[in-house]
């Protein structure tokens, strides 16, 4: 008997009329998607046999790509309240399609590490990677870093802070840098004087300064300034490439500037907390809910950090979404299940105690929109260039990710300009009880999100699910922007 085989063409889709905007400039284009894939872009694209969707008067950004997360991260004897679904869905309806993860050094050896970490990340709902915490080094640990590249995992993150918990000594972080620059790898460094913190802390306690603003007031920014510095010049001598997170201070733009005004290969993030809060917001009676590491500085400082991501002097903007219940004590309602986790309440009598870290994968794109482009602080491009491309680019994704190009990947986002909404818990998807932007009047918004070529975020309606998105294995030897 004959067996016929039918061949099923794949479904194509095609968006029509919109304004694609990209790092680069702006232009009234079609994009054709097959598969999982852009296939084409151009004006006037042949309709036939596709599904099309009118994109007139809306904008289509490349999917964001946010290079800073902690889901699932245990800290102060409770854990970050989104794990990997619940964090990467509320990335989805943000607008943001891929994100970068760090994988905790909790077993023996860095690849057991990476794989306990890859269990856990299993359930994303877009595609994510990971960089590695370098938090111990030894001989045996150096031998293994090479190693990380089998694994897909180019980055390492280091810390001079956190003494005795996650800190490095320099002469670590040198020898850490050098085996960096060997292997085409490239370290993250958070940039607090360990040292400082411990002794401010110790004398804030013992004078019986309980209340949150001394978790920023026993961080001083002149001890941001100088662990970057230092590390910088760690990294000159190494002759290898250093990208400073969650910059937050003037003290810092300057630095990074001045290393990079003299031909080190340096970069540097920072997010939308450090934009638009203040140490004040700790006054707050709500306070803790802007505790987070490094803290949030002056006025002068969000302008000068404004003006970096302006002037190219900063290459990215993340999240370091790492959000806590502010009250862990009274469930909510999560997709139907009641959820309670212990937050910030813990620290209610101890600044000391209060879980470091903020909600913010969801607001990032939108908060910035309203803050950063139709206040005139960012152009379009640019905003797409620092939420998307250059993360891309810096972290061995691009053109996968990060751009809108025949061949890359169909991450993309309707975006609606005029759109407004009323931010807040009500209408995110972070799983928390608060959010650091609520009753915000945001607008510009996204409409319609794609993850490599699948609808998964139509208006509100969810459309993803746990599991739908994959593991990135990066590239080495990524460049310096």
């Amino acid at each position: 008997m004959e067996i016929m085989i039918q061949r099923v063409k794949k479904m194509t889709i095609l968006i029509k009329g919109g304004m694609l905007v990209t790092a680069e400039g702006s232009f009234l284009a079609d994009i054709l998607v097959d598969g999982e894939i852009i296939s084409q872009i151009g004006p006037n694209l042949d309709e036939r046999g596709s599904k099309v969707l009118d994109a007139s008067g809306k904008l289509i950004f490349p999917g964001g790509v946010d290079p800073h997360v902690h889901l699932d991260l245990p800290m102060f004897g409770t854990v970050s309240s989104d794990d990997h679904y619940t964090g990467t869905k509320a990335a989805a309806f943000g607008g943001t399609t891929t994100v970068i993860d760090f994988v905790s050094f909790d077993h023996p050896t860095l690849g057991e590490s990476v794989d306990g970490w890859r269990l856990k990340a299993e359930k994303s709902a877009v595609d994510y990677s990971a960089h590695m915490n370098l938090t111990r080094y030894d001989e045996k640990i150096a031998t293994e870093i090479p190693s990380l590249l089998g694994l897909g995992v180019t980055t390492l993150k280091v810390f001079t802070a956190y003494n005795g918990r996650l800190r490095l000594e320099d002469r670590d972080i040198f020898k850490t840098l050098r085996i960096a620059r060997n292997n085409g790898m490239l370290v993250m460094l958070h940039a607090e004087n360990g040292d400082v913190i411990e002794t401010l802390i110790s004398e804030a306690l013992a004078e019986g300064h309980k209340t949150p603003e001394w978790h920023a007031r026993t961080r001083p920014a002149w001890g941001a300034v100088e662990s970057a510095m230092r590390a910088f010049a760690l990294a000159a001598t190494a002759d290898a490439s250093l990208y400073l997170v969650h910059m937050n201070t003037v003290g810092e733009v300057d630095m990074l500037r001045y290393a990079r005004q003299r031909g080190l290969k340096v970069m540097g993030e920072t997010c939308p907390q450090y934009l638009l809060f203040t140490e004040g917001d700790l006054l707050r009676p709500d306070g803790s809910k802007w505790v987070c590491s490094p803290p949030m500085r002056t006025s002068a400082d969000n302008a000068r950090l404004w003006q970096a991501a302006a002037d190219g002097s900063i290459q990215t903007i993340g999240t370091d979404h790492c959000p806590f219940f502010y009250d862990g004590s009274r469930p909510i309602t999560y997709e139907g299940k009641t959820v309670a986790i212990p937050g910030k309440e813990l620290g209610v009598d101890d600044f000391t105690r209060i879980p470091n870290g903020l909600p913010g994968v969801e607001d990032r794109l939108a908060v910035l929109w309203t803050t950063g482009v139709r206040s005139g602080k960012l152009s379009a491009n640019q905003f797409v260039a620092l939420t998307s491309t250059n993360p891309a680019k810096i972290f061995g994704l691009f053109p996968r990710k990060g751009a809108l190009l025949p061949g890359s990947d169909a991450d993309m986002v309707i975006w609606d300009p005029e759109a407004k909404e009323k931010h807040g818990v009500a209408t995110c998807h972070q799983r928390t009880d608060y959010n650091l932007y609520e009753g915000w009047e945001l607008t510009g918004i996204p409409e319609k999100v794609f993850l490599r070529g699948k609808l998964i975020v139509d208006g509100r309606e969810w459309l993803g699910k746990a599991g739908g998105g994959r593991f990135l294995p990066r590239q080495p030897a990524a460049p310096i922007l």
